[in-house]
């Protein structure tokens, strides 16, 4: 079974550093708690993350780090940048809603119409570690959009935004990110177990159905 991750920096977390190319986030739990709890079974991580990736470096790239890997299951994390780029006002292209759907949506369908892999979206997580922040409220549209392709492509829907809301709201003292975007040890646990709990089912078919 080939896996791709692809994403920002959340996804990259390291892995050029890595030996292994997987890098020390949320990729390497999943990839560790597959390892251990599928010994009999063979499959494929690829870290596919690029630190500052928006949707549209995503389709730059799409072509070669997704449709010619030939996925068994593609998984998509994206969204922070988007926003992010927005709130520090830079020169660069701002991605507003309405793009970012379009563009996500072509993205898709050719997932669809080129592979047969498994597709999984992952709600782009927080930024800043306050439920009222303005980075959070400008990222429901976004989360929103992610829900609204994933009932048009038949794709699994992974609730990381909501997970990290559910737990800034239970005003425990312990950080999540390093600076608000990026996680720590305690944020990738966090997404891993989000993702592992909402793609039970794609584990099971690939893993203990074989």
């Amino acid at each position: 079974m080939r896996m791709v991750f692809i994403g920002d920096s959340i996804t990259e977390a390291g892995k050029f550093t890595d030996s292994e190319r997987l890098g020390t986030g949320y990729v390497r739990v999943i990839h560790d708690y597959l390892l251990t709890t599928y010994p009999t079974n063979v499959f494929e991580i690829l870290n596919k993350g690029i630190s500052g990736d928006r949707i549209d470096d995503l389709e730059a790239r799409w072509q070669t780090d997704v449709i010619d890997m030939k996925p068994d299951m593609v998984s998509i994390s994206i969204g922070i940048n988007d926003v992010w780029r927005q709130l520090k006002q830079t020169e660069m292209k701002q991605i507003f809603p309405d793009e970012f759907e379009r563009i996500y949506d072509d993205l898709l369908q050719q997932v669809r119409n080129k592979t047969n892999a498994k597709i999984v979206l992952m709600e782009p997580t927080i930024i800043d570690e306050n439920v009222l922040s303005i980075g959070n409220e400008k990222l429901q549209a976004y989360v929103q959009i992610i829900h609204t392709l994933a009932q048009k492509h038949d794709a699994l829907i992974v609730p990381t935004h909501q997970a990290f809301m559910k737990y800034l709201a239970a005003n425990r003292n312990e950080l999540l990110t390093k600076d608000g975007v990026h996680m720590n040890s305690a944020g990738n646990m966090l997404v891993a177990m989000t993702w592992l709990a909402a793609t039970r089912q794609i584990k099971n078919d690939f893993f203990i159905n074989q």
